[in-house]
């Protein structure tokens, strides 16, 4: 449920939200429906199941994109959002529904939700290329995880996925070493 006009949270939760998509479905283990409606997306709750199906199609297609963008530098980045963009019924419209006050649709009223999620994904990364390029974008430091993340610190420390093992794994083999060398 990405938010226009500077709402750095809504952006950001919207791309912690694509990341988690993405590392379920590379994982095959994908409950969009729930991911959505637990990061905000109050649609996802009635969404029909054929509107998910195309979803997740549609997201397994984006993947490829999301996973690269560590490694990419902000025009190329952009030439592929582009790209992608090209394809959307954009027509945005201030929206006030389900309790969460105004905000923008991007598609729409009779879009489907695949179209209206697809658009807040690829909007929320348009506003991040332009905000702070690629460099919030990153792959799990954990030895055997290629988990990426989306790191909304301030100083962009974050070096893990979501899942705790990953740092906990790492630290501790960090301290063992340590000991090692005492």
């Amino acid at each position: 449920m990405y938010v226009a006009g500077g709402h750095q949270s809504e952006i950001r939760l919207t791309l912690e939200v694509s990341v988690e998509l993405v590392n379920a479905l590379l994982e095959g283990e994908a409950d969009v429906r729930q991911i959505l409606s637990e990061g905000g997306f109050s649609r996802s709750i009635q969404a029909s199941e054929a509107s998910l199906r195309r979803l997740t199609t549609r997201l397994k297609a984006l993947t490829p994109l999301i996973v690269s963008l560590p490694d990419l530098d902000v025009e190329t980045a952009a030439k592929l959002v582009n790209e992608q963009l090209d394809d959307l019924p954009i027509s945005p419209s201030i929206i006030d529904h389900d309790g969460i006050g105004s905000h923008i649709h991007w598609t729409p009223s009779n879009a489907t939700f695949d179209d209206q999620v697809i658009s807040d994904v690829l909007m929320a990364l348009a506003q991040e290329l332009c905000d702070d390029g690629t460099s919030r974008f990153g792959r799990c430091g954990a030895v055997d995880c290629e988990k990426l993340f989306y790191d909304r610190t301030r100083n962009r420390s974050r070096r893990f996925c979501a899942d705790p093992r990953c740092a906990s794994r790492t630290h501790t083999a960090d301290h063992r070493t340590r000991q090692k060398t005492n």
